[in-house]
């Protein structure tokens, strides 16, 4: 706390000044009896003060104003900081005070910002007002500049751009979006900076916005002068809470369509066993997405959550709010414990009392913290499909016939993502957006009945391959290859018939960043000049390690601030045993963790050991044969440290045959990978049995794998993982085991092929690559039924033919429209329609898709039926109407023709069999 005296130029200074609202400088309140500000990030800052109605410049008050918080550093130059300028609009007094105190509460200069909405536009869809595939600077000026227009906020200002932020960088994010009439500036900025798409403040009146982490978030805690907030100079106090209230190790993910995933964090903290929670997530079909968002749910919920709030010194601090640190800059200030470590800023609040006392305090974030908020981010993007201000309404497009080509998507834009699944492997995700399709090719208002979303490797032969379907607009899916470039592109579907595809664009499947956490510290030993470094297999937080943990680096170096070398490696837990140090010297002994795509975790903390002698210095080195051993001086048990003796420190030949003791060596005495091929003869092992082993052909590169432990043969292809399996499980049917034959993923990682073998059933199929789950077509052959034809999971989408032991059989799924007949297919069915004319009435039908000229092979017999518009519509059910003639007057190869004796629009629905 810091009093500030009359005449003496202060540390640090704060002062209050008044403005004629949106306009000049009016005088200075300098007899207030106390006010507290605060500064938060990407928020409205806030203002309230006490005045006295005498006091110099009260009568400044009584009408609305603006009041600045003004800073000065050792008497220097008085400086509004961002944030500092707020609206005197809520005021409040007591007509029993004597003193007729004034109390005020000020919002910052951006909550006006809530009264500046957005209207309807000239294009709406469903009631909103879409923007296609662009910068969030275009958003904010196209609001700004209509309310303008309309004499809206007119002492508002701002010096961004459609194409370059504040900072005069271009905008980094590309977004769809649609907004419903009736959003404020300032609702749509705090839900633009909650997406991580920009950061914002005021500079006096002037609106200021920049890319997310860029100048709003300076990293200020690295380089050769960080400013480093120190206990007893820059701060005075550092109170904690923290809290495990919203601790879970499970969720459990619902999603559409009956999908349910369970995601569990086995790093988590668990000190009562595992707390589960569950998440319902709408629209969400695929597993890889559901597995995202469990996993991102479950890293916010996967730890104490401390709220870190410090006060500030004054009068000795070295680093100054304003001055030398604003709300989003990262600091290096004392964290949980008070250990130094890097921080994120989000709230400065200072308070100055009536006799002057200066005192404030920081929120921080540690960085685990703002991962969260970051992960938070992700799964909003991901279920809203971009940063939408959410809303239902607007009028439908009037129904009109079907077959129409509706146009294509504007605005797509793919967010991608990466995640780790059930099996530890590293998988790509993407949401895609786009704007909604409302008219067809010719600019007919058109209503979509889904949207379908392509993709394929971004390669010129690569084929197109439909991967999710949509009734709204967005869509996701996984898995995806990481590190691998895909393009994707949509269409809108009518009444069956294809629209035209969206502008292709492409994303870059990212790679696992995370690593995993720090390990446990290492446990050292020592004997026989020999260190033996172990590791209990868990992290530093007493948890598991993650799924997708490889291996453990043990490093070492002669000083405990290094340099640090790895002389060994752990797959699990266990010891290594470090040889040839130098007795009585110190080696420093540290672990990191390793994931499988190489990322690396910060190292544990470190211990240190010194080797000592077992004998006097003047025989080290040396051999000593047994005439230089008193007899009964040493005694293996207590003398021998087991696994201090190794095959390094005997010398060859020194033990004979004739010096073991029959079975003395047993297998429990071999260590592991100390008995190689070269020591086994040819035959060694025929007519053997080996148990609890794994067999390999080789160590890398193309080979075969059998673990007898998974009843498991896999086999490598020459450059990667992707390998083919043949595996058995028992549980499946009673009493049997079941073989399968699986597949390696395809180049999506979307899909594998598998064979099941089992007594009553034999089953092949395209199935999901982490489950069972067929997604494609599929071949069953059991005892009492069989299947034939192709499922991906969602009834929208299912073809096959069905057959059992009553001798009938049904057909599930969509007969081919005949738009995409070809000359040789035995059937052609569809419905179109024709509008109004003269009577008589008539259409020509030809086969195909639309403007082809290729006939079938061979003539077609069409039964056709008809429904005469006059009879009022589809729905017009009880109607009176007198039918009028019709019949089909050609047929050919080519197509047919049907004439109505009407002049009414009429619709034709048909089926045609090739003779």
């Amino acid at each position: 706390m810091q009093v500030i005296r009359p005449g003496r130029a202060e540390r640090f200074a704060l002062r209050l000044a008044v403005y004629e609202p949106n306009g000049d400088r009016l005088g200075s309140l300098p007899h207030h009896l106390g006010f507290e500000v605060g500064m938060p990030l990407n928020d409205t800052s806030s203002l309230k003060l006490t005045y006295p109605a005498a006091g110099v410049g009260a009568g400044l008050l009584a009408q609305p104003c603006e009041i600045a918080v003004e800073y000065a550093v050792d008497g220097g130059q008085w400086v509004e900081p961002d944030g500092g300028r707020f609206l005197r609009i809520k005021r409040g007094s007591d007509n029993m005070d004597l003193s007729r105190t004034m109390t005020f509460e000020c919002p910052g200069w951006s909550w006006q910002l809530r009264k500046l909405i957005m209207y309807a536009g000239p294009v709406m869809a469903d009631g909103k007002r879409p923007f296609s595939a662009v910068s969030a600077g275009a958003i904010l000026r196209t609001l700004i500049d209509e309310a303008q227009a309309r004499g809206t906020c007119p002492g508002l200002d701002t010096d961004f751009s459609t194409t370059r932020d504040s900072a005069g960088q271009p905008w980094d994010k590309t977004l769809t979006l649609e907004l419903e009439p009736g959003v404020d500036l300032l609702t749509l900025l705090i839900n633009l900076s909650e997406q991580g798409v920009l950061d914002w403040t005021m500079r006096g009146r002037t609106l200021r916005v920049f890319n997310e982490g860029t100048e709003l978030g300076r990293d200020l805690a690295g380089g050769v002068a960080p400013v480093d907030l120190r206990l007893t100079r820059d701060i005075d106090e550092a109170p904690d809470s923290a809290t495990l209230e919203d601790l879970a190790t499970a969720i459990l993910v619902r999603g559409e369509a009956g999908l349910s995933v369970v995601v569990t964090n086995p790093s988590a903290v668990a000190p009562w066993g595992r707390w589960e929670t569950s998440q319902s997530q709408g629209g969400v079909s695929d597993e890889g997405t559901a597995i995202l968002l469990g996993t991102n749910a479950l890293e916010r919920a996967g730890r104490e959550r401390a709220q870190l709030t410090r006060g500030i010194r004054f009068e000795a601090a070295r680093w100054l709010p304003f001055e030398h640190y604003r709300p989003g800059d990262v600091v290096l200030a004392p964290g949980d414990q008070g250990e130094m470590e890097p921080l994120r800023l989000r709230q400065i609040t200072l308070t100055v009392s009536g006799e002057g006392e200066l005192s404030g305090n920081l929120v921080l974030n540690d960085r685990f913290l703002e991962w969260e908020i970051r992960l938070a981010r992700q799964a909003a993007g991901i279920l809203a499909g971009g940063v939408s201000s959410g809303g239902t309404g607007g009028e439908p497009a009037p129904e009109l016939p079907g077959g129409r080509v509706a146009a294509p998507p504007q605005g797509l834009i793919v967010e991608p993502a990466a995640y780790v699944d059930e099996y530890g492997w590293a998988r790509g995700q993407i949401t895609a957006t786009w704007s909604p399709v409302t008219a067809d090719v010719n600019g007919v208002a058109i209503e979509p009945d889904r949207y379908e979303l392509h993709a394929r490797v971004n390669e010129v032969e690569e084929e197109w391959r439909l991967i999710a379907t949509s009734d709204t607009t967005t869509a996701t899916y996984s898995p995806l290859v990481i590190n691998q470039t895909y393009g994707f592109k949509v269409r809108a579907i009518c009444q069956g018939t294809p629209g035209e595809f969206s502008d292709a664009v492409v994303a870059l499947i990212p790679d696992d960043v995370p690593p995993p956490p720090a390990p446990s510290a290492p446990t050292l030993s020592t004997r026989l000049g020999v260190i033996e470094a172990a590791w209990d297999g868990l992290a530093h937080t007493g948890a598991e390690m993650p799924s997708d943990f490889d291996l453990l680096r043990v490093y070492m170096a002669a000083a405990e601030d290094g340099p640090y070398e790895v002389v060994d490696h752990l797959r699990a837990a266990g010891h290594v045993l470090i040889t040839g140090q130098p007795y009585n010297t110190p080696r420093w002994i540290r672990f990191t963790a390793v994931d499988r795509r190489g990322n690396e975790s910060e190292p544990s903390a470190s211990a240190s050991i010194s080797t000592v002698p077992l004998v006097d210095t003047d025989i080290i080195g040396q051999v000593i044969s047994g005439a230089n051993i008193q007899p009964g001086t040493l005694n293996a048990a207590d003398a021998v440290i087991a696994n201090t003796i190794t095959g390094a420190l005997i010398q060859a030949g020194a033990i004979d045959t004739g010096h073991l003791r029959a079975n003395s060596v047993t297998a429990d005495q071999i260590a592991a990978g100390s008995v190689t091929a070269a020591a086994l003869t040819a035959d060694a092992v025929n007519g053997k049995t080996i148990t609890g082993s794994v067999v390999r052909s080789s160590a890398t590169g193309r080979r075969f794998v059998l673990d007898s432990s998974t009843l498991d043969l896999r086999f490598y292809p020459a450059n990667n993982s992707n390998y083919t399996r043949l595996y058995a499980e028992d549980g499946w049917y009673p009493g049997e085991t079941t073989t399968f034959i699986t597949s390696g993923q395809n180049q999506f990682g979307s899909a594998r092929a598998e064979l099941q073998v089992a007594a009553g059933l034999i089953r092949l199929g395209i199935r999901n690559p982490n489950n069972h789950t067929r997604i494609g077509g599929g071949l069953d052959v059991a005892e009492d039924y069989a299947l034939f034809g192709y499922d991906d999971g969602s009834v929208n989408f299912q073809s096959y033919i069905y057959l059992n032991a009553t001798g009938r059989f049904y057909i599930r799924g969509r007969v081919w429209d005949s738009g995409e007949v070809s000359p040789y297919d035995a059937f052609a069915a569809g419905s179109f329609s024709i509008g109004g004319a003269s009577s008589p009435n008539w259409v020509i039908y030809r086969y195909g898709p639309p403007g082809s000229t290729t006939p079938m092979a061979t003539n077609m017999g069409p039964v056709v039926t008809l429904r005469d518009g006059g009879s009022g519509g589809p729905t017009a059910w009880n109607n009176n109407y007198v039918p009028k003639a019709w019949a089909i007057t050609a047929s050919s190869t080519e197509g047919f023709q049907v004439n109505l004796a009407n002049g009414t629009s009429f619709a034709v629905y048909f089926w045609a069999h090739r003779h």
